[in-house]
């Protein structure tokens, strides 16, 4: 007999049917067992009345991996509706150690290290496999609208010869005998791409060596990136990302429809016009109302950004709210100048509920921009990046949005390894 997902019975009343899973639960009374099976698309109650199989069941701990074929019986008692009468009931595989707690439970009473300890167990509870889906249906949002417009997805080099960003910050690696790093962006790619096919985007991880540990750093994480040609400034990249972050919810409301109300979730409205403030004027907000003298600085510190997230929220309603025209101290060498006010670029922070979700903007462009940017530091390493503007390269800009950042603020998770299958820190390298 074919294998029916749980999500699927409804469409099978009074049929005989198998289904296959863990042993979630059960309960034992006088007369009958009531056993829970749960399986990638949810828990279905089986009842047995038969003697000897409660019996052979009672021996079984949970998560005992079972093939069950059953009548489906519809009944409003029943979770979700319906449950498997007259069962037969297969053992495939026995676990040989106990959870240190207990799956069967709506929230799992454990502290995040033991969590982390034992994600093999961990992630098999309803809740954190609800976080797995609404990161799932998050990249297919994301794939969906950028395919939808043109765009191409590209898979670029884990390995390189020389640092994105800074050398602070990276990871060495020995590439048969000669230094190599792990990426902390596919940054000089996409732009390189950006000569070929235009318009281009990239799902994959990125790596960086930051000794921070907080609720929000991780060391490896997933970067959903996008870079663009042919842009008037970098306007024109905020409207890609606004129209990207609402397919992106449109997609977790739909393909995961479930795991948004199994968690409660207020997915955010995204606005036809994200309300946007410049860097210095929210400076100058923020001193005004809390008396603290911050104007001058180069970023806004997480205090800061918490700030403007509410300011947003009151005054238009907004769970996001971006923040443009970044100090040229605190922004990479290929950011665009703003040709209106030295010193200051044509770059933008994308807030989410008080977060700094997404960094981008526009792109210098010209060769003879980048030979002044670069003046004084060895290019050797970054010959192939610098092929592309020596042999002409659009208006272009971009961004990226931290997949892992994205999902945490979207459930309300106080710290981004909650939503993290397999969080890599400063202090964590396993499981």
């Amino acid at each position: 007999m074919e294998r029916t997902f749980t999500a699927d019975l409804a469409g099978h009343p009074g049929r005989r049917v198998r289904v296959a899973g863990w042993l979630h639960h059960q309960r034992q009374l006088a007369r009958v067992a009531f056993v829970l099976i749960r399986d990638a698309a949810g828990i279905v109650q089986v009842v047995a009345e038969d003697e000897g199989l409660r019996a052979r069941l009672a021996d079984l701990p949970p998560e005992t991996v079972v093939d069950v074929e059953g009548t489906v019986t519809l009944t409003d008692q029943a979770p979700g509706g319906l449950e498997l009468h007259d069962p037969e009931v297969r053992v495939l595989s026995t676990p040989t150690a106990t959870m240190p707690f207990e799956l069967r439970r709506p929230e799992l009473n454990a502290q995040l290290p033991t969590l982390l300890d034992h994600a093999a167990g961990a992630l098999r509870h309803p809740r954190r496999r609800a976080v797995a889906r609404i990161a799932a249906a998050s990249v297919a949002g994301f794939r969906a609208t950028l395919d939808a417009r043109g765009f191409t997805e590209v898979h670029t080099p884990k390995l390189v010869a020389s640092a994105t960003e800074t050398g602070a910050d990276v990871f060495g690696v020995d590439y048969f005998g000669a230094p190599a790093y792990l990426a902390q962006s596919p940054q000089f790619y996409k732009q390189v791409m950006v000569g070929a096919l235009e318009r281009v985007y990239e799902v994959g991880p990125v790596f960086r060596a930051e000794p921070h540990d907080t609720a929000r750093h991780l060391a490896e994480y997933t970067s959903l990136d996008v870079e663009l040609g042919f842009v008037g400034d970098h306007t024109d990249v905020m409207a890609v990302l606004r129209d990207t972050l609402a397919g992106m919810v449109a997609a977790v409301a739909d393909r995961a429809a479930a795991a948004v109300e199994l968690l409660g979730l207020a997915l955010p409205d995204v606005p036809a016009q994200i309300p946007r403030v410049d860097f210095t004027a929210a400076q100058r907000m923020i001193e005004a109302a809390t008396g603290v003298a911050v104007v001058g600085e180069p970023d806004l510190a997480p205090a800061h950004e918490r700030w403007i997230g509410d300011w947003a929220s009151r005054e238009h309603g907004s769970d996001l709210v971006f923040v443009t025209g970044y100090p040229q101290a605190k922004r990479p060498f290929y950011t665009h100048p703003d040709p209106a006010r030295p010193g200051f670029t044509n770059s933008f922070d994308l807030l989410f509920r008080g977060v700094e979700l997404v960094t981008g903007g526009q792109r210098l462009h010209r060769a003879e921009d980048y030979e002044a940017a670069l003046a004084g530091r060895d290019t050797a390493p970054l010959a192939g990046y610098l092929d592309a503007f020596r042999y002409g390269m659009p208006p272009h800009g971009g961004f990226a949005i931290g997949l892992e950042r994205w999902v945490a603020r979207l459930t309300g998770a106080a710290n981004v390894r909650e939503v993290t299958l397999f969080p890599r820190d400063v202090r964590r390298l396993t499981p």
